[in-house]
């Protein structure tokens, strides 16, 4: 399907639903791709004003309007981005964020991660979760037989871990994955990897210089719009399977 039918068809969803956040995330990208970029970010900017969550929406605004050359427009939208990134541990968006403020000369907003303010647990637990800040209980022992298995007992709370298994089965569902298979295992290896914020270099510090495993490009995108969205698959009934098919 060529770029123009792609952003025509997107256009008429967002025509009889409006408020569809993920339609105007994947409208975004397509005039992005067509190089159409202050329609891009236009679309971008809709789409986090209907969910904040979808961070990478964020991002994508503003590298649309650094291209286009307008730096203070793109100045205020990753300022928004990176708070929100920030606040809901989005470690991808927030990196890039973080680098395209530097690459305009934009100072890095000063943000205070949820669970910061206080060392009162907020679950009950004395483990301070690095993805969220937030106090929980650390897993009794680590979930793989490796440096990533005991970076994420180190680092991650059970409740994050437990959230992170919810979210793993969706995206097993979603994007029907056959962990037997190895493409399909790299695929689910690389979400876990974002969602918990296990950086490629991280990932090679606790896995002795070992490079992280790589999905197919078909499946990269994908997982990084599902990232974007928190998660929340529901209203895509099935519709994220066909871009990897």
């Amino acid at each position: 399907m060529d770029l123009e039918t792609r952003i025509t068809q997107f256009k008429s969803l967002i025509e009889s639903d409006p408020d569809n956040d993920m339609a105007h995330f994947s409208l975004g990208n397509a005039l992005l791709q067509a190089e159409r970029l202050d329609e891009a970010a236009e679309s971008f900017i809709r789409c986090t004003e209907i969910n904040r969550g979808m961070t990478k929406a964020f991002q994508l605004a503003g590298r649309a309007l650094i291209d286009s050359g307008k730096k203070d427009q793109a100045q205020e939208i990753l300022t928004w981005g990176y708070i929100e990134s920030v606040t809901r541990g989005d470690m991808l968006p927030k990196k890039a964020i973080e680098e395209m403020l530097g690459e305009i000369d934009a100072p890095i907003p000063e943000v205070v991660q949820k669970g910061d303010q206080s060392n009162t647990p907020t679950s009950g637990g004395d483990f301070r979760c690095s993805k969220t800040g937030q106090m929980g209980h650390k897993l009794a022992r680590p979930p793989f037989k490796n440096g990533v298995g005991k970076w994420i007992q180190d680092s991650i709370s059970k409740e994050t871990f437990d959230e992170w298994i919810s979210m793993g089965t969706k995206i097993i569902n979603e994007l029907r994955l056959d962990l037997s298979r190895d493409d399909h295992d790299a695929a689910y290896d690389y979400a876990m990897r974002l969602y918990l914020g296990l950086t490629d270099d991280l990932f090679k510090q606790v896995m002795d210089g070992a490079e992280p495993p790589m999905p197919d490009g078909q499946f990269t995108g994908v997982i990084e719009d599902i990232m974007a969205m928190g998660g929340h698959l529901e209203s895509e009934q099935g519709n994220l399977h066909t871009r990897v098919e």
